[in-house]
């Protein structure tokens, strides 16, 4: 089972990670989602300061964090002596000492093994601007560690499947649950899961909903995720090319950075916005969104179209 919400990623820098050019030439990237960001006609583009861009995506960092108790939870085995608590709530925790993963599957654990997440991803449509949660929908979230590595995934369900009933009973439904609660790439999907989590958001479909849309889209997809699995967490937003000498293009260089929402008439609109991947190999990506008229549910490309030939010099941002 693939977990929802993946986003097209054309161009990833995995495939040009030796330097070279053989698939950077101009025009090799031509994916049909952005199609709308090449249609003139009757199009009005509004332009957004980045500061105010960079502040919501800090807002959603600030709302979307995993508890210290799941992302680094403790190991303890039946032979280690409990910590003394230091609060109810590590009290409560001793009752779990010496219960196998296989007792209790919600658990958090760093064995490789699939747990229910007490998150609540949804907190963070409480204040931003423009969106909210539809009516009787809840986010919940799965989590997987494996020592200091780890992945997660958020789906958007009808309340009344949201019960930790529900929610563990997705645990064991998938296939073979032994082998697929330990299979990073086989996350725990519960009943009633909407085929994206964007389709539990509205909002009053002014421009800048549809540019917050795109931000938390992509902060909800990397909730969980550490170590190896991060990507978006280490793409910072720009509005100008970093200065550095070597960078190698995939396609032409853009003439401008800064974030963007188009409109069409039937209502469609897109967003453009640039990012720069600040751990090697270092790229420069371009992410490009697609919503329908009135909905919040987009068609995502994002891709690599340049990339930092190694230099003893960093990249400043």
């Amino acid at each position: 089972m693939k977990a929802q919400g993946e986003r097209s990623r054309t161009g990833s820098v995995a495939e040009h990670s030796n330097g070279t050019n053989s698939n950077c030439a101009p025009g090799h990237f031509k994916p049909k989602s952005l199609s709308l960001l090449t249609c003139p006609p009757l199009m009005s583009i509004q332009r957004v300061p980045l500061e105010a861009v960079q502040k919501i995506r800090q807002y959603l960092k600030t709302i979307l964090i995993v508890p210290e108790s799941e992302n680094c939870p403790d190991r303890y085995t039946e032979q280690d002596e409990p910590p003394m608590p230091e609060s109810l709530e590590e009290l409560g925790s001793l009752f779990h000492f010496g219960i196998s993963l296989e007792q209790t599957l919600q658990m958090p654990n760093r064995q490789g093994q699939w747990f229910i997440s007490a998150a609540n991803p949804g907190a963070a449509l409480m204040k931003l601007p423009g969106l909210a949660l539809k009516p009787g929908l809840r986010l919940v979230s799965y989590l997987y560690r494996l020592d200091n590595d780890g992945t997660g995934v958020t789906w958007a369900i009808p309340e009344q499947f949201s019960t930790t009933e529900y929610l563990e009973k997705a645990l064991m439904s998938a296939g073979d649950a032994c082998t697929a609660l330990h299979d990073r790439n086989t996350p725990p999907k519960p009943e009633a899961a909407l085929p994206n989590l964007m389709d539990a958001i509205e909002g009053d479909h002014s421009l800048m909903s549809f540019l917050i849309a795109s931000l938390l889209y992509r902060e909800l997809l990397e909730f969980g995720k550490v170590g190896r699995s991060a990507s978006w967490n280490h793409q910072h937003l720009i509005k100008a090319l970093p200065p550095h000498p070597n960078w190698q293009w995939c396609t032409e260089i853009p003439k401008d950075f800064s974030p963007k929402v188009r409109v069409v008439p039937d209502g469609r609109v897109a967003i453009e916005f640039f990012t720069c991947r600040t751990v090697a190999p270092i790229a420069i990506f371009q992410h490009v969104d697609q919503y329908q008229a009135g909905q919040y549910h987009p068609k995502s490309v994002d891709r690599a179209i340049a990339l930092l030939r190694p230099t003893n010099g960093g990249v400043k941002h």
